[in-house]
């Protein structure tokens, strides 16, 4: 499949068009949808589409039975993440449209406020709100393009300062913190919430649709922070950070007083092994489509040294009966196929 570039213009009636991408989740779809409308705003339309990925589970029976008004696209196959979001895409009529994780739940008028947010901000292309896991404690929720480091402490993680640092490509925890901390330019958000203006839709494109699952999000916001905006665009009244460069390129930014809660990982946690290996292989895409040869041979090296570190830790582990037979092999299948990326 190639990426897609166009998105058919329309005058909308519509303020914001939610879409959910499902995979056999239907206890949280459902957490999920029901998070949504009781903060509906009088003043705003809204719609929400939802994409079901050949669900196994009564995921497609919970939004006919429960959520009738939703817009339901059922497919017979599941052809990946960017693909799924891409076919609601193409049919939102919202001028805001948010892709949202059914791994969420809305926590008072969040998106109303990443709405308001992004027709305020002339210079802002898209925005993420604060994370919470269930309990209500802090998550990750912003974070800058993948680095060296960043693949080197994935394998091996020295201490815990270093990976809540800016060689993981964390942002200082306080930026989150305080009932009204600022918004502030990130490089892109978790993908469990993002929000962008249908122009800069029509402008981006739709997902790369080579990503069968993770990292189309930070290739959306990489390509989305490398379009210029037009001569005059930017207002005077935009402030920029001490010591930081005047860019005339659109921004993406966190809001944190938007709080969404995400049950991390919740959504992908079937087929562990799969996904290892999807997560590798679309990073390894990334890499070939937006950074240097000489970073995507450093990158290779460094990933294929911390699959020799998880080889030997498996081996371990199968040594002293810590795994099983069975996951025993379908790990070191997927270190395998990571090797050969």
């Amino acid at each position: 499949m190639t990426e897609a570039k166009e998105v058919k213009e329309e005058v909308s009636t519509v303020d914001l068009s939610i879409v959910i991408v499902s995979y056999n989740t239907a206890k949280l779809l459902r957490a999920c949808l029901q998070s949504v409308y009781p903060n509906l705003h009088p003043h705003y339309r809204l719609e929400i589409i939802v994409v079901d990925n050949a669900s196994s589970d009564d995921s497609v029976a919970v939004v006919r039975r429960e959520f009738p008004q939703v817009q339901l696209i059922v497919n017979s196959q599941n052809h990946g993440f960017a693909t799924a979001n891409n076919q609601a895409l193409k049919v939102a009529k919202g001028n805001f449209i948010v892709l949202l994780n059914p791994d969420t739940q809305v926590v008072g008028d969040a998106l109303w406020q990443m709405m308001n947010f992004l027709e305020a901000e002339t210079n802002a292309a898209a925005v993420g709100p604060a994370l919470l896991y269930p309990d209500g404690s802090f998550q990750e929720s912003a974070f800058h393009f993948p680095s060296l480091s960043q693949i080197f402490l994935d394998f091996f993680p020295l201490n815990w300062r270093l990976q809540r640092s800016r060689w993981n490509g964390r942002y200082p925890r306080h930026l989150y913190e305080g009932d009204y901390s600022p918004p502030f330019e990130i490089d892109f958000p978790l993908g469990s919430c993002l929000m962008l203006p249908r122009d800069l839709l029509e402008r981006v494109g739709l997902l790369d649709e080579n990503f069968f699952m993770y990292m189309e999000e930070i290739d959306w916001c990489y390509r989305l922070k490398t379009l210029e905006m037009p001569p005059g665009y930017l207002s005077p009244n935009v402030q920029f950070r001490p010591g930081r460069r005047k860019s005339h390129h659109w921004q993406v930014y966190c809001l944190p007083q938007a709080k969404i809660i995400h049950h991390s990982g919740a959504s992908s946690r079937q087929f562990r092994d799969e996904m290892f290996y999807q997560l590798y292989r679309s990073r390894a895409y990334f890499y070939r489509k937006h950074y240097s040869s000489s970073f995507q041979l450093a990158a290779r090296l460094l990933t294929r040294l911390g699959i020799v570190g998880l080889t030997l830790q498996l081996f371990f582990n199968r040594l002293f009966g810590r795994v099983n037979a069975a996951e025993f092999q379908a790990r070191r299948r997927a270190y395998g196929r990571v090797w050969e990326l």
